[in-house]
Protein backbone atom coordinates (compact mmCIF):
# COMPACT_ATOMS: atom_id res chain seq x y z
CA UNK A 1 0.00 0.00 0.00
CA UNK A 2 2.90 2.36 0.68
CA UNK A 3 4.22 1.49 -2.78
CA UNK A 4 0.84 2.14 -4.34
CA UNK A 5 0.46 5.47 -2.51
CA UNK A 6 3.91 6.59 -3.71
CA UNK A 7 2.57 6.60 -7.27
CA UNK A 8 0.34 9.56 -6.38
CA UNK A 9 2.97 11.81 -4.77
CA UNK A 10 6.26 13.49 -5.58
CA UNK A 11 9.49 14.58 -3.93
CA UNK A 12 10.26 13.77 -0.30
CA UNK A 13 6.79 12.34 0.34
CA UNK A 14 7.19 9.84 -2.49
CA UNK A 15 10.67 8.80 -1.31
CA UNK A 16 9.42 8.41 2.27
CA UNK A 17 6.67 6.03 1.10
CA UNK A 18 9.15 4.05 -1.02
CA UNK A 19 11.60 3.79 1.87
CA UNK A 20 8.80 2.48 4.08
CA UNK A 21 7.79 -0.01 1.38
CA UNK A 22 11.38 -1.33 1.24
CA UNK A 23 11.48 -1.57 5.03
CA UNK A 24 8.31 -3.68 5.08
CA UNK A 25 9.14 -5.74 1.99
CA UNK A 26 12.75 -5.45 0.76
CA UNK A 27 12.01 -7.73 -2.23
CA UNK A 28 9.89 -5.10 -4.05
CA UNK A 29 11.88 -3.93 -7.09
CA UNK A 30 10.26 -0.56 -7.89
CA UNK A 31 11.56 1.39 -4.87
CA UNK A 32 15.18 0.51 -5.67
CA UNK A 33 14.70 1.35 -9.34
CA UNK A 34 13.07 4.72 -8.57
CA UNK A 35 15.74 5.69 -6.05
CA UNK A 36 18.54 4.67 -8.45
CA UNK A 37 16.99 6.62 -11.34
CA UNK A 38 16.50 9.67 -9.10
CA UNK A 39 20.14 9.58 -8.04
CA UNK A 40 21.27 9.27 -11.65
CA UNK A 41 19.20 12.31 -12.60
CA UNK A 42 21.19 14.17 -9.94
CA UNK A 43 24.44 12.98 -11.65
CA UNK A 44 25.21 10.77 -8.63
CA UNK A 45 26.21 7.64 -10.54
CA UNK A 46 28.12 6.04 -7.64
CA UNK A 47 25.13 6.00 -5.29
CA UNK A 48 22.73 5.10 -8.12
CA UNK A 49 24.72 1.92 -8.79
CA UNK A 50 24.95 1.16 -5.06
CA UNK A 51 21.17 1.42 -4.79
CA UNK A 52 20.36 -0.95 -7.66
CA UNK A 53 23.13 -3.31 -6.53
CA UNK A 54 21.42 -3.62 -3.14
CA UNK A 55 18.59 -5.52 -4.81
CA UNK A 56 20.65 -7.38 -7.41
CA UNK A 57 22.79 -8.74 -4.58
CA UNK A 58 19.96 -11.08 -3.59
CA UNK A 59 17.36 -10.95 -6.38
CA UNK A 60 18.30 -11.29 -10.04
CA UNK A 61 15.43 -9.20 -11.45
CA UNK A 62 15.60 -8.63 -15.21
CA UNK A 63 14.15 -5.13 -15.03
CA UNK A 64 16.81 -4.16 -12.48
CA UNK A 65 19.58 -5.59 -14.65
CA UNK A 66 18.17 -3.52 -17.52
CA UNK A 67 18.27 -0.35 -15.42
CA UNK A 68 21.84 -1.09 -14.36
CA UNK A 69 22.78 -1.49 -18.02
CA UNK A 70 21.39 2.00 -18.68
CA UNK A 71 23.45 3.36 -15.79
CA UNK A 72 26.60 1.71 -17.16
CA UNK A 73 25.88 3.08 -20.64
CA UNK A 74 25.53 6.59 -19.22
CA UNK A 75 28.96 6.11 -17.61
CA UNK A 76 30.34 4.61 -20.87
CA UNK A 77 31.27 1.47 -18.92
CA UNK A 78 30.59 -0.87 -21.83
CA UNK A 79 32.43 -3.82 -20.28
CA UNK A 80 30.07 -3.91 -17.30
CA UNK A 81 27.03 -3.21 -19.49
CA UNK A 82 27.67 -6.17 -21.78
CA UNK A 83 28.19 -8.39 -18.75
CA UNK A 84 24.65 -7.61 -17.61
CA UNK A 85 23.31 -8.01 -21.18
CA UNK A 86 24.75 -11.53 -21.21
CA UNK A 87 23.13 -12.28 -17.82
CA UNK A 88 19.75 -11.13 -19.16
CA UNK A 89 20.09 -13.20 -22.33
CA UNK A 90 21.07 -16.26 -20.29
CA UNK A 91 17.93 -15.94 -18.18
CA UNK A 92 15.61 -14.84 -21.00
CA UNK A 93 17.03 -15.23 -24.55
CA UNK A 94 14.16 -13.27 -26.14
CA UNK A 95 14.16 -10.37 -23.66
CA UNK A 96 13.40 -6.94 -25.09
CA UNK A 97 14.62 -3.71 -23.51
CA UNK A 98 13.46 -0.09 -23.49
CA UNK A 99 9.79 -0.95 -22.94
CA UNK A 100 9.97 -3.76 -25.48
CA UNK A 101 11.25 -1.65 -28.35
CA UNK A 102 14.72 -3.22 -28.77
CA UNK A 103 15.89 -6.82 -28.46
CA UNK A 104 18.54 -7.22 -25.75
CA UNK A 105 20.57 -9.31 -28.18
CA UNK A 106 20.72 -6.34 -30.57
CA UNK A 107 22.14 -4.07 -27.85
CA UNK A 108 24.59 -6.82 -26.98
CA UNK A 109 25.79 -6.93 -30.60
CA UNK A 110 26.26 -3.15 -30.67
CA UNK A 111 28.17 -3.19 -27.38
CA UNK A 112 30.37 -6.03 -28.59
CA UNK A 113 32.17 -3.60 -30.89
CA UNK A 114 33.28 -1.55 -27.86
CA UNK A 115 34.74 -4.31 -25.66
CA UNK A 116 37.85 -6.44 -25.88
CA UNK A 117 37.42 -9.77 -27.67
CA UNK A 118 38.91 -12.91 -26.11
CA UNK A 119 40.10 -16.16 -27.67
CA UNK A 120 39.19 -19.51 -26.11
CA UNK A 121 42.22 -19.63 -23.79
CA UNK A 122 41.58 -16.07 -22.56
CA UNK A 123 37.91 -16.94 -21.94
CA UNK A 124 38.89 -19.86 -19.73
CA UNK A 125 41.28 -17.61 -17.80
CA UNK A 126 38.55 -15.00 -17.34
CA UNK A 127 36.08 -17.68 -16.21
CA UNK A 128 38.62 -18.99 -13.71
CA UNK A 129 39.16 -15.48 -12.31
CA UNK A 130 35.46 -14.75 -11.91
CA UNK A 131 34.56 -18.20 -10.55
CA UNK A 132 37.35 -17.90 -7.98
CA UNK A 133 36.08 -14.51 -6.80
CA UNK A 134 32.50 -15.83 -6.53
CA UNK A 135 31.36 -13.40 -9.23
CA UNK A 136 28.41 -15.38 -10.55
CA UNK A 137 27.07 -12.79 -13.01
CA UNK A 138 30.57 -12.21 -14.36
CA UNK A 139 30.99 -15.96 -14.81
CA UNK A 140 27.67 -16.18 -16.65
CA UNK A 141 28.86 -13.47 -19.04
CA UNK A 142 32.10 -15.29 -19.87
CA UNK A 143 30.22 -18.54 -20.51
CA UNK A 144 27.76 -16.69 -22.75
CA UNK A 145 30.69 -15.39 -24.82
CA UNK A 146 32.18 -18.87 -25.08
CA UNK A 147 28.86 -20.33 -26.23
CA UNK A 148 28.90 -17.90 -29.16
CA UNK A 149 32.12 -19.55 -30.38
CA UNK A 150 32.76 -23.12 -31.47
CA UNK A 151 33.65 -24.32 -27.96
CA UNK A 152 32.29 -27.59 -26.56
CA UNK A 153 28.76 -26.44 -25.77
CA UNK A 154 27.69 -29.37 -23.60
CA UNK A 155 30.33 -28.62 -20.95
CA UNK A 156 29.56 -24.88 -21.04
CA UNK A 157 25.80 -25.29 -20.68
CA UNK A 158 26.47 -27.59 -17.72
CA UNK A 159 28.67 -24.95 -16.04
CA UNK A 160 25.96 -22.40 -16.79
CA UNK A 161 23.36 -24.54 -15.01
CA UNK A 162 25.56 -24.70 -11.89
CA UNK A 163 25.83 -20.91 -11.78
CA UNK A 164 22.10 -20.44 -12.28
CA UNK A 165 21.38 -22.76 -9.36
CA UNK A 166 23.70 -20.67 -7.19
CA UNK A 167 21.78 -17.58 -8.30
CA UNK A 168 18.49 -19.23 -7.30
CA UNK A 169 17.19 -19.47 -10.88
CA UNK A 170 16.08 -23.14 -10.96
CA UNK A 171 13.97 -22.95 -14.12
CA UNK A 172 16.75 -21.36 -16.16
CA UNK A 173 19.22 -23.88 -14.65
CA UNK A 174 17.03 -26.78 -15.77
CA UNK A 175 16.83 -25.30 -19.29
CA UNK A 176 20.63 -25.04 -19.42
CA UNK A 177 21.01 -28.62 -18.21
CA UNK A 178 18.67 -29.82 -20.94
CA UNK A 179 20.74 -27.89 -23.48
CA UNK A 180 23.87 -29.53 -22.07
CA UNK A 181 22.31 -32.93 -22.69
CA UNK A 182 21.31 -31.91 -26.23
CA UNK A 183 24.82 -30.67 -27.06
CA UNK A 184 26.76 -33.49 -25.35
CA UNK A 185 29.73 -34.48 -27.49
CA UNK A 186 29.76 -38.15 -26.44
CA UNK A 187 27.41 -40.81 -25.12
CA UNK A 188 29.07 -40.98 -21.70
CA UNK A 189 28.81 -37.18 -21.37
CA UNK A 190 25.12 -37.26 -22.31
CA UNK A 191 24.46 -39.91 -19.65
CA UNK A 192 26.03 -37.66 -16.98
CA UNK A 193 23.75 -34.75 -17.87
CA UNK A 194 20.73 -37.06 -17.90
CA UNK A 195 21.82 -38.19 -14.44
CA UNK A 196 21.86 -34.61 -13.17
CA UNK A 197 18.42 -33.98 -14.66
CA UNK A 198 17.10 -37.03 -12.82
CA UNK A 199 18.83 -36.02 -9.59
CA UNK A 200 17.41 -32.49 -9.71
CA UNK A 201 13.90 -33.93 -10.06
CA UNK A 202 14.32 -36.29 -7.10
CA UNK A 203 14.98 -39.55 -8.99
CA UNK A 204 18.13 -40.56 -7.11
CA UNK A 205 18.14 -44.23 -8.07
CA UNK A 206 17.83 -43.49 -11.77
CA UNK A 207 20.54 -40.80 -11.48
CA UNK A 208 22.93 -43.36 -9.94
CA UNK A 209 22.15 -45.76 -12.76
CA UNK A 210 23.02 -43.11 -15.37
CA UNK A 211 26.33 -42.40 -13.61
CA UNK A 212 27.20 -46.10 -13.57
CA UNK A 213 26.31 -46.46 -17.25
CA UNK A 214 28.57 -43.53 -18.07
CA UNK A 215 31.46 -45.00 -16.04
CA UNK A 216 31.03 -48.33 -17.85
CA UNK A 217 31.62 -46.52 -21.15
CA UNK A 218 34.44 -44.25 -19.94
CA UNK A 219 35.87 -43.40 -16.54
CA UNK A 220 35.41 -39.63 -16.37
CA UNK A 221 35.58 -36.95 -13.69
CA UNK A 222 31.95 -35.91 -14.13
CA UNK A 223 30.56 -39.46 -13.95
CA UNK A 224 32.42 -40.28 -10.74
CA UNK A 225 31.52 -36.88 -9.29
CA UNK A 226 27.83 -37.37 -10.09
CA UNK A 227 27.75 -40.82 -8.48
CA UNK A 228 29.54 -39.52 -5.36
CA UNK A 229 27.25 -36.50 -5.09
CA UNK A 230 24.06 -38.52 -5.38
CA UNK A 231 25.21 -41.10 -2.81
CA UNK A 232 26.30 -38.38 -0.37
CA UNK A 233 23.12 -36.33 -0.70
CA UNK A 234 20.32 -38.86 -1.12
CA UNK A 235 19.95 -39.82 2.53
CA UNK A 236 21.44 -43.29 2.18
CA UNK A 237 23.25 -45.18 4.96
CA UNK A 238 26.14 -43.16 6.48
CA UNK A 239 28.36 -46.20 5.94
CA UNK A 240 28.42 -45.12 2.29
CA UNK A 241 31.01 -42.46 3.27
CA UNK A 242 33.90 -44.77 2.36
CA UNK A 243 32.34 -45.34 -1.07
CA UNK A 244 31.85 -41.59 -1.60
CA UNK A 245 35.50 -40.94 -0.65
CA UNK A 246 36.66 -43.61 -3.10
CA UNK A 247 34.50 -42.18 -5.90
CA UNK A 248 35.78 -38.62 -5.36
CA UNK A 249 39.35 -39.89 -5.32
CA UNK A 250 38.65 -41.67 -8.62
CA UNK A 251 37.19 -38.45 -10.00
CA UNK A 252 40.32 -36.50 -9.05
CA UNK A 253 42.46 -39.01 -10.97
CA UNK A 254 40.55 -38.23 -14.18
CA UNK A 255 41.29 -35.26 -16.46
CA UNK A 256 39.34 -32.10 -15.64
CA UNK A 257 39.92 -28.39 -15.11
CA UNK A 258 40.79 -26.68 -11.83
CA UNK A 259 37.28 -25.32 -11.34
CA UNK A 260 35.77 -28.79 -11.08
CA UNK A 261 38.73 -30.36 -9.26
CA UNK A 262 38.47 -27.64 -6.65
CA UNK A 263 34.81 -28.54 -6.13
CA UNK A 264 35.66 -32.23 -5.81
CA UNK A 265 38.38 -31.50 -3.24
CA UNK A 266 35.94 -29.31 -1.33
CA UNK A 267 33.29 -32.07 -1.31
CA UNK A 268 35.88 -34.65 -0.29
CA UNK A 269 36.90 -32.45 2.62
CA UNK A 270 33.26 -32.29 3.73
CA UNK A 271 32.99 -36.10 3.76
CA UNK A 272 36.21 -36.40 5.78
CA UNK A 273 34.85 -33.90 8.33
CA UNK A 274 31.66 -35.95 8.68
CA UNK A 275 33.84 -39.02 9.32
CA UNK A 276 35.90 -37.17 11.94
CA UNK A 277 39.09 -37.27 9.82
CA UNK A 278 40.02 -33.65 10.35
CA UNK A 279 43.64 -33.87 9.13
CA UNK A 280 42.54 -35.38 5.82
CA UNK A 281 39.79 -32.77 5.53
CA UNK A 282 42.27 -29.93 6.13
CA UNK A 283 44.56 -31.35 3.43
CA UNK A 284 41.68 -31.39 0.94
CA UNK A 285 40.60 -27.82 1.69
CA UNK A 286 44.21 -26.58 1.53
CA UNK A 287 44.69 -28.28 -1.84
CA UNK A 288 41.45 -26.72 -3.09
CA UNK A 289 42.61 -23.27 -1.99
CA UNK A 290 45.91 -23.74 -3.82
CA UNK A 291 43.93 -23.95 -7.07
CA UNK A 292 41.80 -21.00 -5.90
CA UNK A 293 38.58 -22.78 -4.99
CA UNK A 294 37.65 -19.86 -2.75
CA UNK A 295 34.71 -21.52 -1.00
CA UNK A 296 37.12 -24.02 0.59
CA UNK A 297 37.83 -21.31 3.20
CA UNK A 298 34.45 -22.20 4.70
CA UNK A 299 35.34 -25.87 5.03
CA UNK A 300 38.73 -25.08 6.52
CA UNK A 301 37.04 -22.75 9.02
CA UNK A 302 34.84 -25.63 10.11
CA UNK A 303 37.93 -27.80 10.66
CA UNK A 304 39.51 -25.08 12.83
CA UNK A 305 36.29 -24.80 14.84
CA UNK A 306 36.11 -28.57 15.42
CA UNK A 307 39.70 -28.38 16.65
CA UNK A 308 38.48 -25.81 19.22
CA UNK A 309 40.26 -22.95 17.47
CA UNK A 310 37.42 -20.48 17.03
CA UNK A 311 39.74 -17.54 16.32
CA UNK A 312 41.34 -19.35 13.36
CA UNK A 313 37.87 -20.25 12.08
CA UNK A 314 36.85 -16.60 12.27
CA UNK A 315 39.98 -15.51 10.40
CA UNK A 316 39.40 -18.14 7.70
CA UNK A 317 35.86 -16.89 7.06
CA UNK A 318 37.17 -13.30 6.98
CA UNK A 319 39.45 -14.34 4.08
CA UNK A 320 36.39 -15.65 2.21
CA UNK A 321 34.47 -12.43 2.88
CA UNK A 322 37.36 -10.39 1.47
CA UNK A 323 37.67 -12.52 -1.69
CA UNK A 324 34.03 -13.24 -2.55
CA UNK A 325 32.01 -10.69 -4.51
CA UNK A 326 28.78 -12.30 -3.25
CA UNK A 327 29.49 -12.78 0.45
CA UNK A 328 26.22 -12.74 2.43
CA UNK A 329 26.51 -16.48 3.15
CA UNK A 330 30.12 -15.98 4.30
CA UNK A 331 29.07 -13.35 6.84
CA UNK A 332 26.34 -15.70 8.04
CA UNK A 333 28.79 -18.56 8.50
CA UNK A 334 31.37 -16.34 10.20
CA UNK A 335 28.75 -15.33 12.76
CA UNK A 336 28.98 -18.85 14.19
CA UNK A 337 32.62 -18.31 15.15
CA UNK A 338 32.52 -15.07 17.15
CA UNK A 339 31.14 -13.55 20.34
CA UNK A 340 27.50 -12.50 20.55
CA UNK A 341 28.08 -8.80 19.84
CA UNK A 342 30.09 -9.52 16.68
CA UNK A 343 27.59 -12.24 15.75
CA UNK A 344 24.77 -9.73 15.86
CA UNK A 345 26.81 -7.31 13.72
CA UNK A 346 27.58 -9.98 11.11
CA UNK A 347 23.96 -11.12 10.96
CA UNK A 348 22.76 -7.54 10.55
CA UNK A 349 25.14 -7.28 7.59
CA UNK A 350 23.65 -10.50 6.19
CA UNK A 351 20.15 -9.04 6.40
CA UNK A 352 21.30 -5.89 4.62
CA UNK A 353 22.99 -7.89 1.84
CA UNK A 354 20.32 -10.57 1.50
CA UNK A 355 17.09 -10.06 3.48
CA UNK A 356 15.76 -13.40 2.16
CA UNK A 357 18.17 -15.41 4.33
CA UNK A 358 16.11 -16.55 7.33
CA UNK A 359 18.78 -17.60 9.85
CA UNK A 360 19.56 -14.04 11.05
CA UNK A 361 15.90 -13.40 11.94
CA UNK A 362 15.71 -16.71 13.82
CA UNK A 363 18.90 -15.97 15.76
CA UNK A 364 17.88 -12.44 16.72
CA UNK A 365 14.45 -13.69 17.77
CA UNK A 366 16.01 -16.41 19.94
CA UNK A 367 18.29 -13.86 21.63
CA UNK A 368 15.29 -11.64 22.37
CA UNK A 369 13.38 -14.63 23.73
CA UNK A 370 16.30 -15.50 26.02
CA UNK A 371 16.14 -11.94 27.31
CA UNK A 372 12.41 -12.42 28.08
CA UNK A 373 11.42 -9.93 25.36
CA UNK A 374 8.74 -12.18 23.93
CA UNK A 375 6.83 -9.54 21.98
CA UNK A 376 10.03 -8.20 20.39
CA UNK A 377 11.04 -11.75 19.44
CA UNK A 378 7.71 -12.36 17.74
CA UNK A 379 7.94 -8.98 15.98
CA UNK A 380 11.39 -9.90 14.61
CA UNK A 381 10.01 -13.09 13.08
CA UNK A 382 6.91 -11.29 11.79
CA UNK A 383 9.14 -8.77 10.01
CA UNK A 384 10.51 -11.55 7.79
CA UNK A 385 7.31 -13.59 7.50
CA UNK A 386 5.52 -10.53 6.08
CA UNK A 387 7.51 -10.96 2.83
CA UNK A 388 8.73 -14.56 3.07
CA UNK A 389 6.39 -17.24 4.39
CA UNK A 390 9.19 -19.57 5.46
CA UNK A 391 8.25 -22.80 7.23
CA UNK A 392 11.05 -22.52 9.82
CA UNK A 393 10.08 -18.97 10.71
CA UNK A 394 6.43 -19.95 11.06
CA UNK A 395 7.38 -22.92 13.22
CA UNK A 396 9.46 -20.78 15.56
CA UNK A 397 6.79 -18.07 15.81
CA UNK A 398 4.13 -20.69 16.55
CA UNK A 399 6.33 -22.03 19.37
CA UNK A 400 6.78 -18.50 20.75
CA UNK A 401 3.02 -17.89 20.59
CA UNK A 402 2.49 -21.14 22.46
CA UNK A 403 5.06 -20.09 25.08
CA UNK A 404 3.18 -16.87 25.91
CA UNK A 405 -0.19 -18.65 25.89
CA UNK A 406 -1.52 -17.13 22.64
CA UNK A 407 -3.20 -20.32 21.42
CA UNK A 408 -5.18 -18.80 18.47
CA UNK A 409 -2.02 -17.22 17.00
CA UNK A 410 -0.04 -20.43 17.51
CA UNK A 411 -2.72 -22.43 15.70
CA UNK A 412 -2.81 -19.90 12.87
CA UNK A 413 0.93 -20.29 12.31
CA UNK A 414 0.68 -24.08 12.54
CA UNK A 415 -1.96 -24.13 9.82
CA UNK A 416 0.02 -21.75 7.63
CA UNK A 417 3.19 -23.85 7.97
CA UNK A 418 1.36 -27.10 7.28
CA UNK A 419 -0.10 -25.61 4.11
CA UNK A 420 3.54 -25.34 2.94
CA UNK A 421 4.50 -28.84 4.10
CA UNK A 422 1.55 -30.99 5.31
CA UNK A 423 3.94 -33.76 6.46
CA UNK A 424 6.34 -31.67 8.55
CA UNK A 425 6.64 -33.84 11.67
CA UNK A 426 7.71 -31.17 14.19
CA UNK A 427 4.92 -28.89 12.99
CA UNK A 428 2.34 -31.66 13.30
CA UNK A 429 3.49 -32.38 16.85
CA UNK A 430 3.33 -28.70 17.77
CA UNK A 431 -0.16 -28.37 16.30
CA UNK A 432 -1.31 -31.42 18.27
CA UNK A 433 0.11 -29.96 21.47
CA UNK A 434 -1.44 -26.54 20.87
CA UNK A 435 -4.80 -28.08 19.95
CA UNK A 436 -4.90 -29.81 23.33
CA UNK A 437 -4.63 -26.38 24.98
CA UNK A 438 -7.51 -24.81 23.02
CA UNK A 439 -10.58 -24.23 25.22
Amino acid sequence: MYLERSLYSEGDRKLADLDKASELDPTLTYPYMYRAASLMRKKDAKHALEEINRLLGFKLALECLELRICLYLALEDYKSAICDIHAILTLSPDYRMLEGRVAASKIGTLLGAHVEQWNTAECWLQLYERWSSVDDIGSLSVIYRMLESDAAKGVLYFRQSLLLLRLNCPEAAMRSLQLARHHAATEHERLVYEGWLLYDTGHYGEALQKAEESISIQRSFEAFFLKAYVLADSGVDPSYSATVISLLEDALKCPSDRLRKGQALNNLGGVYVDCGKLDSAADCYTSALKIRHTRAHQGLARVHFLRNNREAAYEEMTKLIEKAKNNASAYEKRSEYCEREQTMTDLQTVTQLDPLRVYPYRYRAAVLMDSHKENDAIAELSRAISFKADLHLLHLRAAFHEHIGDVPSALRDCRAALSLDPNHQEMLELQKRVNSQEP
